[in-house]
């Protein structure tokens, strides 16, 4: 049998292969995401150490600056065990932030602040809705 021709058979377990690394990376990635999106976003708290505060009241602002971080983690860790509440929670997440920051800043900070949020919840919807209650593991 000459190298380039496939039998139906060898195409079928490749295509197989490819849905089940597809699978994988789909429930992967938004996890990952949103853990890198919790990080970027926890960079901000450290700001509070410029402010000239002396430590007990740096270590309670810089706390209190983690708080988005803390939600942001919350719903990663509820999106690991069910992937339609973690889009749900990040897309709220993007909302909460736009509503109460809007007229503040240009648009490219609610872009730069939400569009990771967004992302993450689309990911975590398209996951949900392939998953159809199975979960590939590496």
């Amino acid at each position: 049998m000459p190298t380039g021709i496939l039998t139906a058979d060898g195409g079928e377990k490749r295509q197989v292969a490819l849905r089940l690394r597809t699978r994988r990376l789909l429930c992967w990635t938004p996890r990952a995401l949103g853990i890198l999106f919790a990080a970027f976003i926890g960079l901000f708290a450290l700001d509070i150490f410029n402010e000239g505060y002396g430590f007990w009241e740096a270590l309670a602002g810089f706390l209190i600056h983690l708080l988005p971080t803390y939600l942001i983690l919350i719903a990663v860790a509820l999106g690991w065990r069910w992937e339609w509440l973690g889009a749900l929670l990040f897309a709220a997440l993007g909302v909460a932030y736009v509503v109460m920051a809007w007229g503040q800043f240009p648009w490219t900070t609610y872009l730069i602040l939400t569009g990771p949020a967004f992302l993450v919840a689309a990911l975590f919807l398209v996951s949900w809705s392939l998953s159809s209650g199975q979960r590939p593991h590496a």
